[in-house]
């Protein structure tokens, strides 16, 4: 099953999520309105080799939180995740079992290359 999880009040989110194909196929999960589980997020951790690269360090709690002096383990970023939805890199999205993490012109050029090879 391909999926985007994403937040619904995130302008770049949106502005992404309007730049899709109409035929995407996704299932969107707005990730405030529906939390993540735990197996979703083991899932991605799967996929993306580490719960730190999903892990956002541009979130506003990040800094308020003071974490970037701390030194974080996996368990860390894994329940930070878990707590707060702010502290997952959005968008992300799994196609084909590939996971993209975050808007990077990059990630999204690799995104839209997997929907016009649909």
């Amino acid at each position: 099953m391909n999926k985007i999880y994403y937040l619904a009040s995130c302008d770049t989110c949106r502005k992404i999520i309007k730049s899709l194909p109409k035929n995407n196929n996704l299932v969107f999960h707005d990730i405030k309105q529906n939390p993540i589980t735990q197996k979703e997020l083991e899932e991605m951790q799967q996929l993306s080799g580490s719960y730190e690269a999903l892990f956002s360090k541009k979130a506003i709690l990040y800094k308020t939180m003071d974490l970037k002096n701390k030194v974080l383990t996996e368990d860390d970023f894994k329940n930070l995740i878990l707590e707060h939805y702010t502290f997952l890199s959005r968008p992300v999205f799994i196609i084909d079992n590939k996971i993209y993490i975050g808007n990077s012109q990059q990630n999204m050029l690799q995104v839209m290359k997997q929907f016009s090879g649909q």
